[in-house]
């Protein structure tokens, strides 16, 4: 399916920057979704002949997010995955939970929320991933705007306090011989000064699409570690009960479908959920 090309449209990003609207990158979020080529092109035009100037990136993923939920379910669940992160909750904790999940497909074995004392005072590290004799000291920022970019002053935060983390293991004989190293973990992006200073001090730092083709986005796609706010067949209610008790994967419903007994579903409302889990997975849970 072909479209007439439109004048060239400028639309507003959610920092408020403008930028030529681009087909292209509309296509490639709709592919990565695993949406159908022909289905892609309905939505492509459909949206090229409905944008104007100045309307928000927000309105133009609203629009095609709709569409695409129109004709392919567990499609629009992985379209909806940066809306669905930022519909965590506002207190971090399940943001934590999640991160502590992409280390965990990375082999590492994960603790949240731990407090820890450094050479100078004590620190309360959001998730502590070991694997061997390498540590990641990860600082999780969470964020519901994605027009809030983490500035350079984090990284600068960040890697003084794990300085003073590492100085006081490096004293204690349980981690005789071990390598430690400073993360920062948000789904919104780093400012470029972020980025040179997490470079030059060795630290990971990963963000929704970042580094490119291993960001957040990347490896949650990738092992299907989807938070719970991606279900339709869940309200909003039920999902902040179910993250209220550490429940914030799909998977872990899936694992354990009896955690949803306390939300009063019937059996049919029940059998939905799982079944949009599975087909979201693809059947590997």
């Amino acid at each position: 399916m072909t479209c007439n090309d439109p004048k060239t449209i400028f639309i507003r990003k959610a920092s408020g920057e403008k930028e030529p609207f681009s087909p292209e990158k509309l296509k490639s979020s709709l592919e990565r979704a695993d949406a159908d080529l022909e289905v892609i092109d309905q939505i492509v035009c459909d949206i090229e002949s409905w944008i104007s100037d100045g309307i928000s990136t927000k309105k133009i993923y609203d629009r095609a997010f709709q569409l695409l939920r129109s004709r392919k379910y567990t499609t629009a669940s992985r379209y909806k995955l940066k809306k669905a992160i930022m519909e965590m909750g506002n207190t971090g904790f399940p943001f934590e939970h999640l991160i502590s999940r992409v280390m965990e497909t990375q082999g590492y074995s994960t603790e949240t929320g731990i407090v820890v004392q450094g050479r100078c005072v004590t620190h309360e590290v959001d998730v502590i991933a070991t694997k061997g004799n390498h540590q990641i000291l990860a600082e999780c920022k969470y964020a519901q705007d994605a027009g809030k970019p983490v500035s350079v002053k984090v990284p600068l935060y960040v890697h003084s306090r794990v300085e003073d983390i590492v100085k006081k293991r490096e004293q204690l004989p349980e981690f005789s011989g071990f390598n430690f190293t400073g993360c920062i973990a948000t789904n919104t992006r780093f400012t470029s000064d972020s980025i040179d200073y997490g470079k030059c001090n060795e630290m990971y730092l990963l963000a929704w699409d970042y580094p490119r083709g291993n960001g957040l986005k990347d490896i949650i796609d990738r092992n299907k570690i989807y938070p719970i706010t991606v279900l339709h067949n869940l309200t909003n209610e039920h999902k902040q009960k179910l993250m209220n008790k550490g429940i914030v994967i799909c998977r872990q419903v899936t694992a354990s479908p009896d955690v949803l007994k306390p939300l009063q579903l019937t059996d049919k409302r029940t059998n939905d959920v799982l079944s949009e889990i599975h087909k979201l997975t693809n059947g590997e849970l």
